[in-house]
């Protein structure tokens, strides 16, 4: 497959007289600068968890004999029909069980950790709303095994914690012992299920602050039919949001205060970046001031959040300063991958419309969180090679990847919530995981991305996508650190042989997997290589650009990145 890309070839002719070629060079290139970020967190890579569904490290925080017989927190078995079954209770996993495991996730090429929130939730399943499967919420009969229904955003659920290990122990253990950083799973919007129970459950709709005292209680009443004048109902908005959760009222200080609070408590613990859980449910003034509380302490906080949405116009506001600079998980990005990468198997084409190297639509799209599993959708339905060829291209491409526990072994592949998205994972599956065929590529590309500047914050030039192949460059060139990393993908199921020229720098370019060297030759530059089925190559060039028409097109990309961001502050 012979790569030459006419753009390449008149942008060079009308940024340079006609004249340049790959050896006749202005000598300003070499001073220039070009990044896509210079945002430090952007060179890690991050392996999202539900920690209850991980491992169970310490079986003496399971308790399960709470909540009764009946409205018991652990252990819920469901099966809906025509589906496989799930659980909706505690399985036990643990911060333990994720400390004697970091070692795994580290090797795997991670370099940090995002953990579901670690807040005290309920301790009986939840009796209102409809079951799975009826419609509507879906939470009667759930606990808050998830994190996502606190009560007490000071206090520790007790589920994770073990003697000698609370929440400061793991981060600094998983730091200074495996190099790994912990990202705090945060939420503002809401509490836990407030109405429609049998009975008023304890603490269900209830918020506690750092001494436990009661703060608010919605005390199952629907959200219209609370009183203003009750001192207990101020934190909550009078209207139903999400499903039966208790809805903050945003407009209250007291609500900013209370979450800059709590937050911070485990930010001071030592979390290293923040997610941010319904960013959407609220408005961008309140986002703008709880960003600048947490980073009045913490100046250089990366901060990113889910709003469930395929619009990037939309997602791109909660990335401009004035509503905080907060950047997104990439659900444009993750539609696109899985309809490339899963079982429908489309063209490698379908990735170029969500990345928006140029479009000046986000303040920085290399700063966005990419993903192609989480744990409210689907996983994505597809065999080992398009797990393989997945992490190929979201290791290589722009962005922080983000990769959902068990997809290193395509684990329950294709299900939903209730049907194994989130089952246990547990020690046999670690075990099994060691040699398994995704996990040993992700280790691959994972390790070749956290040794290459150019793959963790470099520009993105692409030259060729078609339906199985692609290949692009990414460069970064800045204070000293020159790299320019060739990508060349395929995800056929055959080799394929890439003869790159346009856009190649003279020199000496290096193999990233086994540092052999190729010297392109300034009369006649082109990189010959072949790439096996359903597999990556990544050469690296440690020297600054040299080639005029990359030059140009860099200088065009560097322009575009951001630009709307420049154009408002």
């Amino acid at each position: 497959m012979k790569l030459t890309n006419p753009c390449f070839a008149l942008i060079a002719a009308l940024s340079l007289g006609g004249c340049a070629t790959n050896g006749d060079t202005p000598p300003d290139i070499a001073a220039t600068d070009y990044f896509g970020t210079l945002e430090p967190f952007a060179s890690e890579a991050v392996y999202f968890i539900v920690t209850d569904r991980f491992v169970d490290g310490d079986s003496t925080n399971n308790f399960p004999e709470q909540g009764g017989e009946e409205l018991g927190t652990f252990d819920r078995p469901i099966h809906l029909p025509g589906l496989p079954p799930g659980n909706i209770g505690y399985l036990g996993g643990d911060f333990r069980g994720v400390l004697d495991n970091a070692g795994y996730i580290a090797d795997m090429g991670f370099t940090a950790i995002w953990l579901t929130p670690i807040v005290d939730n309920p301790d009986e399943a939840f009796t209102g709303g409809k079951a799975p499967g009826e419609g509507g919420s879906n939470d009667l009969g759930k606990t808050g095994y998830h994190g996502y229904w606190g009560v007490n955003f000071f206090e520790l659920d007790e589920h994770l914690p073990s003697s000698g290990l609370d929440y400061a122990d793991l981060t600094s253990s998983l730091l200074a012992e495996h190099g790994i950083k912990t990202v705090l799973d945060v939420v503002c919007n809401h509490g836990s299920p407030s109405f429609s129970m049998r009975y008023d459950q304890p603490k269900y709709g209830e918020l506690y602050d750092a001494d436990g005292k009661l703060v608010a209680d919605h005390g199952n009443l629907h959200p219209s039919e609370l009183n203003s004048n009750n001192p207990l109902h101020a934190f909550y908005r009078h209207e139903p949001d999400l499903a039966e959760l208790s809805d903050m009222d945003f407009d209250n200080p007291a609500v900013l205060d209370y979450f800059v609070a709590a937050h911070s408590k485990w930010i001071d613990q030592g979390a290293s970046a923040v997610r941010i859980d319904t960013i959407k449910h609220m408005p961008h003034e309140f986002w703008k001031a709880f960003a600048d509380r947490l980073r009045d302490k913490h100046p250089d906080l990366f901060m990113f959040a889910e709003a469930w949405s395929f619009d990037a116009e939309l997602l791109a506001e909660y990335t401009y300063p004035e509503n905080g600079q907060i950047s997104v998980l990439d659900f444009p990005g993750r539609e696109a991958m899985i309809g490339v990468f899963s079982n429908d198997n489309g063209a490698y084409s379908k990735l170029l419309e969500y990345l928006h190297l140029d479009s000046g639509v986000y303040r920085s799209p290399y700063e966005l969180m990419t993903f192609y599993d989480n744990h409210d959708m689907s996983r994505m339905d597809a065999d080992d090679s398009g797990f393989i060829d997945a992490n190929n291209w979201l290791f290589t491409s722009r962005g922080i990847p983000v990769v959902y526990y068990g997809s290193e072994i395509a684990f329950r592949a294709g299900a939903d919530q209730h049907s194994g998205n989130r089952d246990y994972f547990g020690q046999e599956n670690i075990e099994l995981a060691t040699t398994h065929p995704i996990r040993a590529a992700l280790s691959r590309i994972a390790t070749i991305r956290k040794n290459s500047v150019a793959l963790q914050r470099g520009l993105q030039s692409n030259l060729e996508f078609g339906d199985d192949t692609a290949a692009f460059y990414r460069v970064y060139q800045r204070d000293g650190h020159n790299q320019t990393a060739l990508v060349l993908l395929n995800k056929g199921g055959t080799p394929t042989v890439f003869e790159i020229s346009s856009g190649l720098s003279h020199g000496l370019w290096r193999n990233a997997d086994t540092g052999e060297v190729t010297v392109v030759d300034p009369a006649a530059p082109v990189l010959t290589a072949e790439v096996a089925a359903h597999d990556v190559r990544v050469f690296l060039f440690d020297a600054p650009v040299n080639n005029a028409s990359l030059a140009a097109e860099l200088a065009r990309l560097q322009n575009a990145n951001g630009v709307r961001h420049k154009t408002r502050e």
